[in-house]
């Protein structure tokens, strides 16, 4: 079977800037749901709580020592860094198919790599976000407001009923 999907060009935008061409490097965040074990009266074994998510977190390479991302790190509470990553993959057949990771969040660290003479410069960025959406072609996969304690599935929200328990 033939590798499909491949991942065969990236951009990112941050801050309404596209960085295309200078991007070397983006890690998506990984979706990681917070357990805990629980091991009841009359149960063979443990089983796992779903107690909510662990804290989001992307990251990317620039090959660029760019002002405008430099001037992003530390804002104030309260305010955030727009981030979209797109990728065009690319099926064996000759399909395409678009994908977009939507992005929001606090710039806490900034890399800038080894000095160099004549050495392309480098700059890592960490983020960890509030919102994250994910859509692969037409289809929404994922959508998570941390703040307004969203969580949408492929197109089910996890914590509505929640929501509506606690009056939110």
């Amino acid at each position: 079977m033939a590798a499909e999907d491949i991942l065969k060009y990236l951009n990112l935008i941050a801050d309404g800037r596209g960085y295309a061409g200078k991007l070397e490097e983006y890690n998506a965040p990984d979706l990681v749901v917070s357990t805990e074990e629980f091991r009841g009266g009359g149960m063979d074994a443990p089983i796992d709580i779903d107690m909510g998510q662990e804290k989001m977190t992307t990251s990317y390479v620039l090959t660029s020592y760019d002002s405008d991302i430099l001037a992003l790190w530390g804002i104030k509470d309260g305010s955030s860094v727009q981030l979209t990553a797109r990728g065009s993959l690319e099926s064996p057949d000759g399909t395409t198919t678009a994908v977009a990771h939507h992005m929001q969040g606090k710039i806490i660290s900034v890399a800038r790599g080894t000095w160099g003479s004549g050495n392309k410069p480098s700059l890592t960025i960490t983020q960890t976000l509030t919102y994250y959406r994910e859509i692969h072609g037409a289809r929404t996969l994922h959508e998570i407001d941390v703040i307004n304690m969203v969580r949408i599935i492929d197109g089910v929200d996890q914590l509505a009923e929640h929501r509506a328990n606690i009056g939110l």
